[in-house]
């Protein structure tokens, strides 16, 4: 019973919520631990009360999991027992009061000015392989795009004349985002000079492709995006949501608002763009301390 409730659950969420296959994919392996829970104590739908949530939270903690992870799990739990209880199968939601775990915030890591030009100059441009990899590499820090957005890009996307490029995120949502110029010129470049060159005469519908003519796969840019973030001396390692923050956090540095970089960003709500009010708030520090007589 809760296994087929976990599917006709994870069905909903691709269905009719429009989620992407990572955000079902996380729902999935986090039910599924629930699912196998109520089987391992021959729990029925009907029969789960607040007492058995608290012991399956209880469970992930000694796993050794941490406060953030046992809260994703709560939610995920939340979210299906709901959905159980608009569906009929249950009358109350057995986790509808239960506090979530505390945590402190994780303030996400950002490249310097400095890390991020190295980075980019990584990319041998001599090379087809290397002009295709220098314009993703400009494109995720000029853009601040997820990296499945930036793999799903169709050449039709960019406009490289108006400077705006048409992205497709999470739950199939259109944004435009604007392109700065260094973006501009290197994807000019790749078009002119590399793009042909890695097609070799075939055809391919998206803007980044591998020798194969087919779209080039995020875990492929990503293990290409460490090796160049290697090659620049970067301290720690690199991952492509690393650029997303860098991204975020250098346009705020500069005196952008919360609510603009919300929507280039694509976060459907402003609090998940407000981990980055630390940077809001020390700006402000500096403009009190460079301006106020008595400061």
């Amino acid at each position: 019973m809760m296994e087929s409730l976990v599917r006709s659950f994870l069905s909903y969420l691709r269905v009719e919520k429009g989620l992407a296959k990572s955000s079902i994919s996380s729902y999935g392996g986090d039910l599924r631990k629930f699912a196998a829970f109520a089987e391992k104590r021959k729990l029925k739908l009907e029969n789960i009360r607040s007492e058995h949530v608290v012991d399956y939270l209880a469970g992930l903690y000694q796993l050794k999991l941490d406060s953030r992870s046992v809260a994703r799990h709560l939610v995920s739990l939340r979210h299906m027992l709901r959905f159980a209880v608009s569906e009929g199968l249950l009358k109350t939601d057995p986790a509808e009061n239960m506090e979530a775990p505390r945590f402190r915030p994780r303030l996400p890591t950002h490249l310097s000015v400095d890390e991020a030009r190295r980075l980019i100059e990584q990319p041998d441009t001599r090379t087809p392989e290397g002009m295709r990899d220098r314009a993703m590499v400009e494109l995720l820090y000029s853009t601040g795009m997820r990296v499945s957005e930036l793999v799903g890009l169709k050449a039709e996307d960019v406009n490289l004349e108006s400077g705006v490029l048409r992205c497709i995120g999470k739950g199939d949502k259109e944004r435009l985002i604007p392109v700065g110029r260094a973006a501009i010129a290197a994807v000019q470049e790749y078009l002119k000079h590399g793009r042909s060159k890695i097609l070799h005469g075939r055809s391919c519908a998206y803007l980044f492709m591998t020798r194969r003519a087919q779209r080039m796969a995020r875990e492929t840019f990503w293990t290409r995006l460490k090796t160049y973030g290697r090659e620049a001396g970067l301290r720690t390692e690199l991952t492509p949501h690393k650029l997303r923050h860098t991204f975020a956090t250098h346009l705020l540095e500069g005196g952008a608002d919360l609510r603009s970089v919300q929507m280039m960003l694509g976060h459907a709500d402003i609090s998940t763009t407000q981990i980055y009010t630390h940077v809001v708030q020390e700006r402000l520090k500096q403009v009190y301390r460079a301006h106020h007589p008595r400061a």
